[in-house]
C-alpha cells in the first residue's frame, strides 16, 4: 500500500511558494486560535481568517478565469494574477498549476474556519452533525450575500457583544448562514440582503436542525431514521500516539506504531524524508515495511482483503463529519504539516478483528463486507450487528425481537482517523444494541465529555 502518491505534479503543488507560505500561515492562525479568550478576540480572528480567504479566493477565480480562456485558445486575461512557480507562463499546465494551489490553499484555510465552529461550539459534535447536512460552499470572493453577512456579524458584535460566525468560513457548518451566540444559546440564521429573497427550504432545514439538536425531530438530511443519540461513555482516545509519532517523523521521516484495539498507525513527514536524504520512492518503501511490521505487532497482518484503513492525506476540509485536523491535540507546527499534506498519517485495522474483539465483548457482530483490497465508499455497509430487545405488552407478557444495526464507513473512519479507545467504542455499540424501544433506526451517537480532548 502507498501511504502516498507524490508524483511530479504533487512536488510542484507541495513545493509551490503560495503553498510553502501558507504553511507558516496556518502555523501562526492555529496559535492564535487556541489563545482566543473572548468574544472580541474572536471576532478580530475570524475578520483576519476572511481577509485570507478572500484574497486566495480571489486569485483562484482569476486562474480559474485564465485557464478557461486557454482552453478556448486565447490568452488569458489582462489582469489575471500573475503566476508565481516560476514555470513557462504560455503553458495551460502552469495556470492550472497556480489554480489547484488556490483551491488547496482555500481548503486549508477552510480547516481552520472548521477548528474555530467546534471551538465556538464547545467540542460538541451534536451541532456538527446537525447543520452540515447540506451541499458544501463555494468560492466566498464575490458571493452574493458576503456583504450582508458581514454586516450581520458586525452588528451581534457591536450592537451586542455577541460572537457569530460565518458559516461559508467552514466546510462543516453548510445550514444557515451565520450563527449567533446569544445568551440563550447558538442562534442558526438565514443572511439575506432583500426579505423577498429568503429561501423557505433553507428555513425549514434550519427548523429541522434545531427540532434535532432538542431531540424533538430527525436530522435535517431527508432520512427519517437519522436522530442524534447521546451516550453515557466517556471519549477516550490514544491521540498521544499520534503527537509521539508526528514528532518521530519530523525527526526520522517515518515512524510506525502498534495502537490498542486491533490498529496500526504509520506517518511519513516530508521535511523528515528530505533529511533523511529519500526520494519519493524510497519513502513509500520504508512507510510500507514499517507499516507491515506495525501490523504484524498488532496481530492484524494477515488477511489483506479484510484490511480497511483511513488517512489524513488530501482530505482537509472535503468530509464535513470529521474532526478538522487544526483541532487535533497536537503541536500547530504539526497541525499544519498534516493540513498541507506535507506530514500525512494512516490508521489500519483489519475487520475481521474487529468483529472479533465485539464478539468477545458480548455483541453479536459479522463483519459483511465482501472481501477486496479497494478503499472505503462512502455509506458502504461493513458489520451488522444483532441483538434480542425485550418489551413488556400487557401485564407480565412480553415480546422479544431482534435488533439490527449496520455500521457503515463513517463510524470505521471514526474508530480509526480518531484513535478512539476499543473498550470506549465497544462500550458505546454495546448502548446500541442494547437499549430499550426508544433507540432510534439510525443513531448518530455522541459520546460524554468528548470536549476535554480536542484542542
Amino acid at each position: 500500500m502507498k501511504l502516498v502518491d507524490y508524483a511530479a505534479s504533487v512536488e510542484h503543488v507541495l513545493g509551490h511558494p503560495r503553498h510553502e507560505l501558507a504553511q507558516g500561515v496556518l502555523v501562526e492562525l492555529i496559535r492564535d486560535l487556541r489563545a482566543c479568550d473572548s468574544n472580541e478576540a474572536g471576532y478580530e480572528f475570524q475578520r483576519r481568517l476572511l481577509d485570507l480567504r478572500l484574497a486566495v479566493d480571489s486569485d483562484r477565480n482569476g486562474f480559474s478565469r485564465a485557464v478557461k480562456r486557454m482552453k478556448a485558445g486565447r490568452s488569458p486575461q489582462a489582469d489575471a494574477p500573475e503566476p508565481q512557480s516560476g514555470l513557462d507562463v504560455g503553458e495551460l499546465a502552469t495556470w492550472q498549476l497556480e489554480l489547484d494551489v488556490c483551491e488547496r490553499v482555500a481548503r486549508q484555510l477552510r480547516c481552520i474556519g472548521d477548528a474555530l465552529a467546534w471551538r465556538v461550539f464547545g467540542f460538541q459534535r451534536r451541532y456538527i452533525l446537525a447543520l452540515c447536512r447540506n451541499d458544501p460552499p463555494g468560492v466566498m470572493a464575490g458571493k452574493k450575500g458576503l456583504i450582508a453577512e458581514r454586516e450581520r456579524v458586525d452588528q451581534a458584535w457591536k450592537d451586542c457583544g455577541q460572537f457569530a460566525i460565518m458559516h461559508d468560513l467552514t466546510n462543516c457548518l453548510r445550514i444557515g448562514d451565520v450563527t449567533i451566540f446569544t445568551a440563550d444559546g447558538p442562534e442558526v440564521i438565514e443572511v439575506k440582503s432583500s426579505s423577498e429573497r429568503r429561501s423557505p427550504a433553507q428555513l425549514r432545514r434550519i427548523a429541522a436542525a434545531q427540532e434535532a439538536l432538542k431531540a424533538l425531530g430527525p436530522l435535517p438530511d431527508d432520512k427519517r431514521g437519522h436522530r442524534l443519540y447521546d451516550l453515557d461513555v466517556t471519549f477516550k482516545t490514544h491521540l498521544d500516539l499520534l503527537r509521539l509519532a508526528t514528532e518521530r517523523a519530523s525527526r526520522d521521516g517515518v515512524f510506525a506504531t502498534r495502537v490498542p484495539g486491533d490498529r496500526a498507525l504509520v506517518v511519513a513527514d516530508l521535511y523528515g524524508c528530505n533529511l533523511q536524504g529519500w526520494n519519493s520512492s524510497e519513502m513509500n518503501e520504508r512507510a510500507q515495511r514499517q507499516l507491515a511490521a506495525a501490523q504484524r505487532r498488532a496481530g492484524i497482518d494477515g488477511e489483506r482483503e479484510y484490511t480497511v484503513g483511513a488517512t489524513s492525506f488530501d482530505l482537509v476540509a472535503r468530509d464535513p463529519l470529521r474532526v478538522p485536523l487544526a483541532a487535533y491535540p497536537l503541536d500547530p507546527i504539526a497541525c499544519a504539516r498534516l493540513i498541507g499534506d506535507l506530514s500525512v498519517f494512516v490508521v489500519v485495522t483489519s475487520g475481521l478483528a474487529l468483529a472479533d474483539a465485539l464478539w468477545n465483548s458480548g455483541i453479536d457482530a459479522t463483519w459483511v463486507r465482501e472481501p477486496s483490497t479497494a478503499d472505503l465508499t462512502s455509506g458502504e455497509v461493513l458489520m451488522e450487528l444483532r441483538s434480542a430487545v425485550t418489551e413488556p405488552l400487557i401485564g407480565t407478557v412480553v415480546m422479544q425481537r431482534e435488533r439490527m444495526l449496520q455500521m457503515c464507513r463513517s463510524e470505521i473512519d471514526r474508530y480509526l482517523i480518531e484513535l478512539i479507545e476499543q473498550r470506549a467504542w465497544i462500550e458505546g455499540i454495546r448502548c446500541l444494541t442494547t437499549r430499550d424501544k426508544l433507540m432510534p433506526r439510525q443513531p448518530w451517537p455522541c459520546y460524554r465529555d468528548e470536549h476535554l480532548t480536542w484542542a
